[in-house]
């Protein structure tokens, strides 16, 4: 009697690209846009629709302690909203994780 492979499938196949293979392919724009007195928001725009930006969204609202959310811009698709300045947190963030690099992340604003 003779084993066989019956096709093994990999759930983590995608997340398993590799250093090379990087799904991040254009620029990430970070802005910060001022509401009313002393509020900003952050925003996050360019990130690629091969991550989850829900998942993205909750990891930064506990890592900051701040709100946030995924709004759809009609000109730019998908866009990360956060409570507060957070620019050179969430650029941080987005290296530690693996997620841009350094050199692909661009911050506007003041």
């Amino acid at each position: 009697m003779s084993i066989q492979n019956l096709q093994t499938f990999d759930p983590f196949a995608d997340a398993n690209k590799g250093a090379d293979d990087d799904v991040q392919d254009g620029l990430v724009h970070i802005r910060i846009q001022q509401r009313n007195g002393r509020k900003t928001l952050t925003t996050v725009q360019g990130l690629s629709s091969d991550y989850d930006l829900k998942k993205i969204v909750r990891a930064c609202k506990k890592e900051f302690a701040c709100n946030g959310t995924v709004i759809e811009h009609p000109e730019y698709g998908e866009v990360l909203q956060l409570q507060g300045d957070q620019r050179e947190n969430i650029c941080q963030w987005l290296t530690k994780a693996g997620l841009a690099k350094p050199d692909q992340l661009k911050v506007h604003g003041f």
